[in-house]
């Protein structure tokens, strides 16, 4: 992953030689740049999905992923600055191009015309920054839905992990709580038996006295 963002750093730093070279090619470098940071964003992708799958395989997995995740940030907005730098020298290219033209017809008679154009000119790049800030948010928006679904993955992940543990434990402790619960079922018993014993020792009837010898007894 570092090769990677060295090598788009190594890009980056390099737009102005293909911006110099673009103006003689027409679109073809802006074009082999854009394969290009097409083919790193895939790369980066397939690069994400990998360490996703080897975190789940390890013991910090939160930590695994955030870190993922950081790495798969930084090497996504270095292509986007890119990005951003083709469609800016490109849009200020057809502008100049476009300058030119008019310059060059230079005619007063044409004047009005010129004006025309260069007021659908500005026109049409307005709407093309707007249309590409609606995707911009899209896309945003469908990142902030992503992350939300793996943050609920993830918990549901951790919340089973934990049951899972629990269920471990009580699995574990089930003989020595059993064996409790019976030591005190016998306890319990041994008790009521030795109250009844008591009990019964107390309420035993006494014996009835013996006669007095010197009692003469009635006919």
């Amino acid at each position: 992953m570092k090769n990677i963002v060295v090598a788009l750093l190594i890009g980056l730093a390099a737009a102005p030689l293909w911006a110099q070279s673009g103006a003689t090619t027409g679109g073809a470098d802006l074009d082999a740049e854009r394969a290009r940071l097409s083919a790193e964003r895939k790369v980066i992708s397939e690069r994400y999905d990998a360490e996703r799958a080897a975190c789940y395989k390890k013991f910090a997995v939160e930590g695994c992923l955030e870190d993922s995740r950081r790495r798969r940030r930084l090497a996504t907005d270095d292509i986007k600055r890119q990005e951003a730098a083709i469609n800016e020298f490109e849009r200020k290219r057809r502008g100049a191009a476009a300058l030119d033209k008019l310059e060059e017809k230079g005619s007063s008679a044409r004047s009005k015309e010129a004006d025309a154009q260069r007021e659908q000119s500005v026109k049409s790049q307005q709407e093309r920054e707007q249309r590409a800030a609606d995707h911009a948010a899209g896309r945003a928006q469908a990142a902030a839905e992503a992350a939300d679904k793996q943050r609920q993955f993830d918990d549901k992940q951790r919340a089973h992990a934990q049951e899972q543990e629990k269920a471990a434990r009580r699995r574990a402790e089930a003989p020595a709580a059993r064996q409790a619960y019976d030591e005190k079922l016998q306890r319990a018993e041994q008790q009521r038996a030795e109250n009844e014993r008591r009990n019964a020792a107390k309420t035993k009837p006494r014996s009835a006295p013996l006669p007095d010898p010197e009692r003469p007894v009635a006919p």
